[in-house]
């Protein structure tokens, strides 16, 4: 297992600009990870020249940037719209290809009123999959995510109930698109993640580590002192031999002792849960 982090409880300081993406990149590394994610809203431009200082800044910081997370937007009512979101993620994809990120976390899109389930499910399918052949060419892996709701969004994702997800995720089967699976987001809507996982196992690309402090609301906490049953979950991707990237999504806005303590708890936790200590 390799542990990565989405740092949410400093968003306001990246979009503010008071702190900078190779600050994040320094803190990382100071907390023993061995990635760095980022929001695709502090990815300031997609200009080649800016990304290779982005990516070199990482490199000296002694991180990988594992991950851009993206706020795709594929439940759209205007069909111009939703072709527009298309093209904004191939963006991203070459960008994710010239920063050498694996991974591109998508979302099925907002919950936009007046528009049915039927055609939010064909929208997010057909929109997820649009983005697939440009994936495939650049080597970069399409993550969708089981999500709640956008930092920068003004409703929650149309797929946050976990019938939405999971029919989207049968909608998609077969091809190579695969789960960012994250440990407490189900629980928003009181939805079972260990029942959803088990349906979604083989899918799975990799795992955000969450936590919020009760079910039925979304108030994230410091991992491990919430709800969610990370050690469980855990425990499934063990047995399935998952060994791939772990990705902390701190946003307990707690400050940097969060973030330690997350990562004190993703270790140990994989351990308990049968995985082998990261090296």
């Amino acid at each position: 297992m390799k542990l990565s982090c989405l740092p949410v409880s400093l968003y306001p300081e990246l979009t503010a600009g008071r702190m900078m993406p190779d600050d994040w990149f320094r803190m990382a590394h100071s907390l023993g990870l061995d990635g760095a994610d980022l929001s695709v809203a502090h990815v300031r431009s997609r200009d080649a020249a800016y990304l290779d200082v982005l990516r070199k800044e990482a490199a000296g910081a002694g991180v990988h940037i594992v991950m851009l997370a993206t706020y795709s937007d594929f439940t759209h009512p205007e069909a111009a719209e939703r072709e527009r979101q298309i093209d904004d993620v191939h963006g991203w994809i070459a960008a994710a290809a010239q920063l050498g990120v694996r991974f591109l976390r998508l979302t099925a899109g907002q919950a936009h009123t007046g528009v049915t389930e039927e055609a939010g499910l064909q929208w997010a399918a057909e929109g997820l999959m649009a983005c697939l052949p440009a994936a495939e060419a650049a080597g970069v892996s399409l993550l969708y995510e089981n999500h709640v709701r956008g930092a920068f969004w003004s409703t929650n994702d149309f797929t946050q109930p976990a019938a939405r997800f999971l029919e989207v995720v049968r909608r998609t089967a077969g091809s190579d698109l695969k789960l960012l699976f994250d440990t407490a987001n189900c629980l928003a809507l009181g939805d079972d993640p260990v029942a959803v996982l088990n349906q979604v196992r083989e899918r799975v690309g990799a795992v955000h580590l969450s936590d919020i402090r009760q079910v039925g609301t979304f108030e994230p906490t410091v991992i491990g002192t919430g709800v969610a049953p990370i050690t469980q979950l855990l425990q499934i991707l063990v047995a399935d031999e998952f060994d791939g990237w772990m990705s902390i999504e701190e946003a307990s806005r707690s400050g940097e002792e969060g973030f330690r303590r997350a990562v004190a708890f993703a270790d140990a936790a994989w351990q308990e849960a049968g995985g082998q200590a990261r090296r």
